[in-house]
Order: C-alpha cells, then structure tokens, then sequence
C-alpha cells in the first residue's frame, strides 16, 4: 500500500491517534525472564506488543460513530485476511473488573473481517485507556478515513464538539480537514430527519443537500428533496430548481423574456421558413443576434433528409 507524503498538517491516521495516547513508561528491567502473553491477560506487555485475542472476547466499541459497513469491501478486507492475516493489530482496553473481556478502541473492520475469514483470534494492542480518550480517538480515527457517508460524518464532528467542547478550527486540525469542510458538514444536521435518511443511504448527495440548504424551512426543505427524488435530478439543476423557489420573480421575468423572445414575429417567420425546407421541427432561440438553432429529428430517415437539404453526406449511425 502506497504512503502518502508527511505533512506536519495532515498527520497520517497512526501517528495521530498515537499522539492522543499516554506515554507508556520503560518496562523496568526482570531477571531474563521471558514472558510470554496468554489470551485470557488482563494487561498489555509493557512495550505495547500485539498478542492474540480470541475475537469472542472482543466487545463492539459503544461510542463507534460509523453505523453502516461496505460489505463489498468488508468481504475483500476478509479475503485478504484470509489469505495473509491481519497485517494492522487491533487496538483494545480491558473492560474493568471482567477479567478475559475487551473492548474495540480502533479496528472494527479488521475485527469483523477477521470474524468472516473464519479467523478464531486476531492480533490486537492492549492498552489502559479512559473512556474520554476512546471516544476522541474513535472518532478521529472515523473522520480520517473516506467512507463514511456526510451524516456520518456531520454527527461525528458533532460529538467532538459537544463532548470535548472543540471549536471547528480545533475539530480541523485534530482531522486534518478544512475549517470550512467540518463547517459544512455541521450544516447538514439542519436538515429534517427524513431528508437525513436519503443522505446517509446515498439517495441524495452532499452536492444535493448543500443546496437543499439554502431553503428557509425543514416543510421546503422536504418538499424541495422529494420533487429533486421524483425528477432525478442533477446537483446543477437542483441548484437552479431551488434558486427559482427563492426567487420565484427573477425566474417570472427570465420566462417572460423567453417567451417574448419566442413571440418575435421575425423570429417565428425564420423558424417557419426553415420548418416548411427541412420538413422538421425547428426552434431559434435569438438574444441581440446571437443565439442557437435546434432541429429535431425522430428517426434516421429524418437525419438522413436534413444531411441531404444541408448539402452533407449520409452517415452511419
């Protein structure tokens, strides 16, 4: 796998969230004696080396911000588990007072992948780590990479926010995102619950609901997502679409210039003219002597007249 370059501002996902760890200190020196790491330990080695964990005394993560899994990619990362192991271990926590148990901190993919590559164990990193640092570093780990869905990710920015009392700027650098990308994706929780849904399925794009934004209330809002559902329409053209429904008389007077542009009487005696030689359908849309001419045609016999009246040659279709 490639690795990208270093960048004192974007940090790479390992070093990041090592640097939310605590410094462990130098193991104090034993007598030559080797220890060897069993399953059913409660504590890590002290230099923080994986040792195998049976995957069913492995719990899920409770702060984890990703609610939906690729499962195409799950089962190609539980392919080349298979095939190669886990080439990452798992980072995890003693849960307090139950000896043999452990909580996910970071590695839930890999954990569940390893369940489908038929794997009984998988290689994880035990650490003593206090519940406000797992949801940090859960977090952060999530909005590092790119597969979260926009609501995912919305709510995930929300967290830091709330819990660690992190203006954007912060939630910026601890991500490696822009001010005005974590900004943008807080927008979307303004969103009514339904349109939500249709985000976070993929229904409606980011593009799609930025612009759904710019409406006043969550009843247009709402209103605006379903017609935009209906009608499968672009980003673009839902941009204009909700652009007309803020400014219905901007869009009253660019009709009527149309339509006064169609009723020019030069204009339609053009378009006659070039209906009655060409035997289609012709439209001229004129602005100040500039403009464009559309011929419809419904069939290749039709192309193939208007070729002919243009002087051209047949061509094959």
């Amino acid at each position: 796998m490639a690795t990208a370059p270093a960048d004192t501002k974007r940090r790479a996902l390992g070093k990041g969230l090592e640097s939310l760890l605590p410094k462990r200190p130098a193991a104090p020196p034993v007598n030559h004696e080797v220890v060897v790491p069993t399953i059913a330990a409660s504590v890590a080695e002290p230099a923080g080396k994986p040792m195998e964990i049976a995957l069913d005394q492995i719990s899920r993560n409770p702060w984890q911000t990703r609610s939906v899994f690729d499962e195409a990619q799950l089962d190609e990362l539980a392919q080349s588990i298979a095939a190669t192991g886990v080439v990452q271990p798992i980072l995890v926590r003693p849960v307090p007072n139950v000896d043999g148990r452990y909580q996910l901190v970071t590695g839930e993919r890999r954990w569940l992948a390893s369940r489908k590559a038929g794997k009984t164990t998988v290689p994880a990193i035990v650490r003593q780590i206090p519940d406000e640092q797992v949801l940090e570093m859960t977090i952060v780990e999530n909005l590092q990479r790119v597969d979260l869905n926009p609501i995912e990710q919305a709510r995930a920015y929300q967290k830091l926010s709330q819990e660690f009392k992190l203006t954007q700027e912060q939630m910026a650098t601890k991500t490696g995102k822009d001010r005005a990308s974590v900004a943008n994706f807080l927008r979307l929780l303004r969103l009514p619950e339904g349109v939500q849904a249709k985000v976070e399925t993929g229904e409606l794009s980011f593009g799609h609901a930025r612009t759904l934004l710019a409406l006043d209330s969550p009843e247009a809002i709402t209103s605006a997502a379903q017609k935009v559902l209906a009608l499968s329409l672009s980003v673009r053209q839902t941009e204009n679409y909700v652009q007309g429904l803020i400014n219905p008389e901007s869009k009253e007077k660019k009709q009527k210039a149309t339509n006064a542009q169609a009723e020019d009487p030069n204009v339609r005696e053009a378009e006659d003219q070039l209906r009655r030689i060409l035997g289609l359908r012709v439209k001229i849309e004129d602005n100040k002597g500039k403009g464009r001419v559309t011929i419809e045609y419904s069939n290749l016999e039709d192309f193939d007249a208007l070729l002919t009246a243009l002087g051209g040659a047949g061509i094959n279709l």
